[in-house]
């Protein structure tokens, strides 16, 4: 349902968000071309490295700090911001003020 209105284009693409009990998953997406242009998440080698003994909200911050980093280099500042049905707190909301802190505008 959120997605019916929400569509990433080249000059703005859609940040998408997947949680699972685990882990934690990003992808920006442009939908004109059917591209994803930057993602991460828990399971990259250079971000699992440093998440032994964090709880999964610093996870999540340190993903969306990642994302912004390697959306940023891509030449991306601004994406839509979807959240796949999840609620906006706990992990979601983390992720997101941190790639806001890192530069990305929403």
């Amino acid at each position: 349902h959120i997605r019916k209105n929400m569509f990433g284009t080249q000059e703005k693409p859609r940040l998408s968000i997947n949680r699972s009990l685990q882990h934690i998953y990003v992808q920006i997406i442009d939908d004109n071309s059917q591209a994803t242009l930057a993602s991460a998440s828990t399971l990259d080698k250079d971000i699992k490295a440093s998440l032994e003994g964090k709880s999964k909200k610093e996870q999540s911050k340190l993903v969306g700090e990642a994302i912004a980093k390697r959306a940023l280099a891509a030449n991306i500042n601004t994406v839509c911001f979807d959240r796949n049905g999840f609620l906006y707190h706990g992990r979601i909301k983390e992720l997101a003020d941190a790639a806001r802190k890192g530069g990305l505008k929403f």
